[in-house]
C-alpha cells in the first residue's frame, strides 16, 4: 500500500503520556489483547460496556498529550488513513450538503481516559461516541499480524476506516437510533442489530478504500485480501471457533467471517454509502 505520500491531519498521541494503566500482567499484553477480543466478539461484550464498568467516565484533559504528526512510521500510517476516512466523508457530507464533524484519532499505550469512561488496550480500536474519538494502542497491530493471522499495512487501515466508519453512524443518528432500539428487545434481538451496526461500518471502510483509491491510487496487488484477511479474522465465528470450538449465531455481535467480508466487498464495488443497507 502506498500510503506514505497522503495527507496528515494530525493526531491525539498520548503513548507514554499520563493515562497509562501501567504493564499489563501475567502471559504478556498481546495474549491478553486476543483474550479480550474473544471475550468482546464471542460474548457480545460493549468497550463502552467494559469501560462503563470500569470507571466513571473520566475527563481528558488532564491526560498528557500531543498533537500534530508523530515521529514515528506506525503514528504516521495511523494518521494518513484516519485523515484520509475523515476526507473521504467530508466531501460525501458536503456533495449532499450535510454538515460533517471530523472524528479525532488518540494513541495510547495500555490504558486512557476517554468520553466513555477508561478505555484498555486489551479491547482493541474502539470508537467513543461521547467525545467522537478514534482510539487504538498500534501494539494491536501486531496482534493483527502475529495472532489473528491478517498481516499487512491494508488490514491496518481497514480497522481504523471501519472505526471511522462508526464515527459516521453517530453522525447519521444511525448508532443512537440502535441503542434506543436495542433497549426494548431481548439479548439475541440486540445481538441482531448490533451486527447490522458493525456490518454496516465494514460496508463503509470499503467505501472509503474505494474513494481513496481513486483518489491516491495507492492500492497494490494484495491489498485488498488484506482486508478481507482482517475481516475474516474478527469475525464472530472464527473467535468463538477458537475460543469455544463451537459457532452460536445467537451470539453474534459484529457478524460472521463471511459477512464482514460480504460487506467490506459491498462498499468497496462503487464507494457508494447507499449500497450499505445492511438494515434491510
Amino acid at each position: 500500500m502506498r500510503w506514505q505520500g497522503g495527507r496528515r491531519g494530525g493526531v491525539e498521541d498520548r503513548r507514554g503520556g499520563g493515562g497509562g494503566m501501567g504493564p499489563v500482567a501475567g502471559g504478556g499484553g498481546l495474549v491478553l489483547v486476543v483474550v479480550a477480543l474473544i471475550g468482546y466478539f464471542v460474548f457480545g461484550i460493549d468497550p463502552q460496556t467494559i469501560m462503563s464498568a470500569g470507571s466513571q467516565s473520566a475527563p481528558t484533559s488532564d491526560v498528557q498529550a500531543s498533537t500534530g504528526t508523530p515521529g514515528d512510521e506506525e503514528g504516521q500510517f495511523a494518521d494518513v488513513i484516519h485523515t484520509s476516512a475523515n476526507d473521504t466523508w467530508q466531501a460525501l457530507f458536503q456533495s449532499e450538503g450535510k454538515d460533517f464533524r471530523p472524528s479525532t484519532i488518540v494513541l495510547y499505550t495500555q490504558g486512557t481516559p476517554t468520553g466513555c469512561g477508561m478505555g484498555e488496550a486489551a479491547m482493541g480500536p474502539f470508537y467513543c461516541p461521547a467525545d467522537e474519538k478514534v482510539y487504538i494502542d498500534l501494539d494491536f497491530f501486531r496482534t493483527l499480524d502475529n495472532q489473528l493471522g491478517a498481516p499487512g499495512d491494508f488490514a491496518k487501515a481497514y480497522v481504523i476506516a471501519h472505526e471511522v466508519g462508526h464515527h459516521i453512524q453517530k453522525l447519521e443518528g444511525t448508532s443512537d437510533a440502535v441503542s434506543r432500539q436495542e433497549q426494548r428487545l431481548s439479548k439475541a434481538g440486540a445481538n441482531a442489530l448490533s451486527v447490522k451496526l458493525e456490518l454496516q461500518a465494514d460496508c463503509y471502510a470499503g467505501v472509503w478504500a474505494k474513494r481513496a483509491n481513486d483518489k491516491e491510487h495507492w492500492i497494490e496487488a494484495g491489498d485488498i485480501d488484506e482486508a478481507l484477511g482482517a475481516a475474516t479474522a474478527v469475525g464472530d465465528d472464527t473467535l468463538q471457533e477458537k475460543a469455544q470450538g463451537r459457532v452460536v449465531p445467537d451470539s453474534f455481535t459484529h457478524g460472521s467471517a463471511a459477512q464482514r467480508t460480504q460487506w467490506f466487498k459491498a462498499g468497496f464495488r462503487a464507494g457508494d454509502p447507499a449500497d450499505c443497507r445492511t438494515f434491510g
